[in-house]
């Protein structure tokens, strides 16, 4: 064979062309054959994506509350996943989104896929847990996880849906309701790529999972699960950690109660409360949310992971993840991990704007702050807290949109993300690479416009319109757009690390990301330009650790 003849035969094995056939692929699995779309990437290239995909059993029924089941009857005919599948059950949504219990979907997308006649060069995995405080948005491609700008590179995405609400988090602390079945999904979804990735051209052995907010927290969690062992080799936690000042219960059986009452249900016997919550219609849930709240939609996170006692069950969480962190004792694999600039200015804007809300926070800080600011409440040290928060970044005077946002800002977005981050980081890069970001660029589109019209600054989910595309937030960018260049500094460097495992081998202009070590807080600006900077808001985070100190024992054990 002459030169020309072989590279054309290299070429064909690897699958690198930018078309792809029309006609609809398919893919065989354990469970059957699965059709999917031809879809283009922002910059053009085809790639094959495959929506919809079961990866357990409805959890309706019996299955409520319960840890999700694994399919074990194969589909008779060839599944259909030419279309994303169904949300969990959440409110907000309009009649354009498919709403439903049965949504323990995923969604793959691929630039190659295997055939009989057809060797194809396996691609490493990214896997996205998407955010939404436990209780809302999707893995779906048309609610901002859409799969154009990452495909763009070449990688095997994948999206996943899991429970949400009470549905997915509900923990009484019994063995009729432990809690975690929300995480318990992730975890059959992560099972379901080791068993099936190959199929659609995926590298089992060569799995990113990235989380963002809550998916975050989720992807830090399953560093130290017991579930999760070996389902995946790097992670990348973006604006979410568990190991805030917030506690990991061991259950949350006051808001189970809650729930239980807003929808009519006894609460002086679990069993009874749990069997009768299983009767109500998904819809019930997302039409109570609401009411499940204190005030205004906080705490933002309500639900929350549990340490699960032992009722001989699966445990995803069976440890405390702070003194887990501490101890070294998680998954080592590396780990890119930060925050935005300004976070959750969101709450701060809205509490400063109402007049009620505004009012309420000025008289009653103290009591609110445990609740806005997710520490303990009702206790002395609670009162102490708040009122050497509110002494650091608002000081006494009266609260005004103009002199206090600012600081306010400040505590939403370190009480929330920030500190719990910063403490992740550095509990984590003792014992694992650690590529510490903070994104900074501001551009057309935002998730928080003030004043008028204006982006607000680098807030919570910015940097994702760079990453994924979600037609309501901002529109795909093309070449000529502002924007182009941080897309692809994202996506390259994301993928990279992906691939290579780091972020450093995407061979980006200016970009020379050190990682971060016990000496030295590094951290990579991505900004207008790429820059490594040192200490990450030090002085702040200096001052939450005073407030929220790690215990001595802790720490000892930390160093052993």
């Amino acid at each position: 064979m002459d030169k020309c003849g072989l590279m054309f035969l290299v070429f064909a094995l690897l699958g690198v062309s930018h078309s792809l056939p029309e006609n609809r692929p398919i893919v065989y699995t354990s469970l059957g054959a699965i059709k999917g779309a031809v879809l283009q990437s922002r910059l053009g290239k085809s790639f094959y994506a495959f929506r919809g995909i079961p990866y357990a059993q409805s959890p309706i029924g019996k299955l409520r509350f319960q840890p999700p089941v694994p399919l074990t009857e194969p589909w008779n005919a060839t599944y259909d996943a030419t279309e994303d599948g169904t949300m969990c059950p959440q409110p907000f949504m309009n009649e354009t989104y498919k709403v439903s219990e049965d949504c323990l979907r995923l969604n793959v997308y691929t630039p190659a896929i295997p055939g009989e006649l057809i060797r194809i060069q396996p691609r490493d995995v990214l896997v996205y847990l998407h955010p939404g405080g436990f209780y809302s948005l999707s893995g779906q491609s048309n609610t901002f996880a859409g799969p154009h700008t990452i495909m763009d590179h070449p990688i095997v995405f994948v999206t996943i849906n899991y429970r949400l609400g009470s549905l997915g988090f509900m923990s009484t602390g019994t063995a009729e309701c432990p809690g975690n079945v929300g995480l318990k999904d992730q975890v059959a979804a992560l099972r379901w790529i080791q068993q099936n990735i190959a199929s659609f051209g995926g590298r089992p052995n060569s799995v990113t999972l990235m989380g963002y907010s809550a998916g975050a927290i989720s992807t830090a969690l399953h560093l130290i699960s017991p579930m999760s062992k070996g389902l995946f080799h790097r992670a990348i936690v973006m604006s979410g950690a568990p190991t805030a000042q917030w506690d990991v219960p061991e259950h949350q059986l006051e808001l189970a109660q809650k729930q239980a009452i807003l929808l009519g249900c006894p609460i002086t016997s679990t069993i009874e409360m749990i069997e009768c919550l299983r009767q109500k219609p998904s819809e019930d849930f997302a039409d109570s949310l609401e009411s499940m709240f204190v005030i205004a939609w906080n705490p933002v996170l309500l639900w929350k992971p549990v340490v699960e006692p032992d009722f001989g069950q699966e445990r995803f969480l069976d440890r405390n993840p702070t003194e887990a962190f501490q101890k070294g004792d998680f998954m080592k694999v590396p780990l890119i991990a930060g925050i935005t600039s300004d976070e959750f200015a969101g709450p701060a804007v809205t509490f400063l704007r109402n007049e009620t809300l505004r009012r309420e926070l000025d008289s009653s800080f103290e009591t609110l702050a445990p609740i806005l600011f997710l520490f303990e409440r009702h206790t002395p040290e609670s009162l102490t807290r708040s009122r050497l928060l509110r002494e650091r970044f608002l000081g006494n005077s009266p609260l005004t949109l103009n002199d206090s946002l600012t600081g306010l800002n400040y505590l939403f977005a370190d009480g929330l993300i920030g500190f719990g981050m910063h403490r992740f980081i550095a509990l984590a890069s003792k014992f694992t690479t650690v590529y510490q970001y903070k994104f900074a660029y501001v551009g057309r589109y935002s998730h928080l416009y003030y004043p008028g019209d204006k982006p607000y600054g680098a807030v919570h989910h910015d940097d994702l319109i760079y990453l994924l595309t979600g037609p309501f937030i901002a529109p795909m960018f093309n070449t000529s757009d502002p924007e182009h260049e941080t897309v692809v500094r994202l996506t390259s460097m994301w993928t990279s690390f992906a691939i290579h495992g780091d972020p450093n081998r995407a061979n980006l202009p200016g970009l020379k990301w050190v990682p971060v070590s016990t000496e030295n807080d590094t951290y990579l600006e991505i900004g207008n330009q790429l820059e490594s900077k040192q200490g990450l808001f030090t002085e702040r985070f200096s001052f939450w650790e005073q407030l929220f100190p790690l215990t001595s024992q802790s720490t000892a054990n930390a160093t052993e």
